[in-house]
């Protein structure tokens, strides 16, 4: 980072946390080695460490940053599975997930996950990577998923998320063609009584959970609609269109009695979020996958 003249005087910690690291990053990052220089030199010396964050700037002032986690996620196993990298720079991945992956390994599903995926394709690189999912997708959606390569990266862009400046874009097929052109369903989602997957509207205990829809096609007596989300409620998309009366297809949670497909046809298309590190803004996106195509096709005439 080149000092800016307004920062002149200011802490580093203070110039940090303009550029969104947390306390809890600049903790961890001050007992790295090397980790704060000023020009070539560290600063301060090992036994001071306490006091790198209160160094002063001065006047032409070249502050370096070096992120140098050791660690790795150790619970998640590496598995050669093929990775979709749509785009990967030394902060984040950008990866287009299929069907049937979970996100995150669990007691059912511990060798066949995008951590388990990602694992493997650091380790070949001999790489050290905790795994950062920042926006999870449920295991039969399909579609684009940040992964954060570092803590930093990882803190700024939960923090977006948290903010709404994250946009997700989903591509649905539900059942009927009758619903409006476009439409905002408010309304709060909360776990189902006695199920541990399931959800429900839920007015009294339910958290605010928001879904701005339009129509993109319509035939065969299903919709193509193009799902853009306020909140990130667990299967909130799933949950908002079967409640208003247009169930996605293929959900065996939430419309039983569909079998057009083999799964709920979700598809997270498109992603922009701002680079955590430099701002700039990256926008992504990415076709239907071929179940969700062949069935659109009796859609768009």
């Amino acid at each position: 980072y080149e000092i800016p003249k307004e920062m002149v005087g200011h802490k580093i910690s203070e110039f940090l946390h303009q550029k969104g690291y947390s306390n809890q990053n600049l903790a961890v990052i001050k007992r790295m080695d090397r980790s704060i220089l000023i020009g070539e030199e560290s600063l301060p010396l090992k036994e001071r460490r306490w006091e790198y964050m209160n160094y002063r700037f001065c006047p032409g002032d070249v502050l370096t940053v070096h992120i140098n986690e050791e660690e790795c996620s150790q619970k998640i196993v590496p598995v050669e599975i093929p990775l979709n990298i749509v785009y990967e720079d030394e902060d984040l991945l950008v990866v287009n997930k299929p069907s049937g992956m979970p996100i995150h390994p669990s007691m059912k599903h511990y060798e066949n996950t995008l951590g388990n995926a990602a694992a493997f394709y650091f380790a070949g690189q001999k790489k050290p990577f905790i795994y950062r999912c920042v926006n999870r997708l449920d295991r039969d959606t399909t579609g684009l998923t940040i992964l954060a390569k570092h803590l930093v990266s990882a803190s700024i862009l939960y923090d977006e998320m948290v903010a709404r400046r994250v946009k997700r874009t989903y591509t649905a097929i539900v059942e009927g063609e009758d619903l409006p052109d476009s439409g905002t369903i408010d309304l709060p989602l909360g776990r189902k009584p006695d199920s541990a997957v399931e959800r429900m509207v839920d007015p009294v205990h339910g958290e605010r959970a928001v879904t701005h829809y339009r129509v993109l096609a319509r035939g065969a007596g299903l919709s193509m609609v193009e799902c853009l989300l306020d909140t990130g409620r667990t299967h909130q998309i799933r949950v908002h269109m079967a409640y208003i009366g247009h169930p996605l297809i293929g959900d065996f949670l939430y419309n039983e009695e569909n079998h057009q497909m083999a799964r709920q046809a979700l598809h997270a298309g498109a992603l922009s979020f701002r680079q955590p590190m430099t701002g700039e803004m990256l926008n992504f996106s990415v076709p239907l996958p071929k179940d969700m195509y062949d069935v659109s096709k009796n859609v768009i005439k």
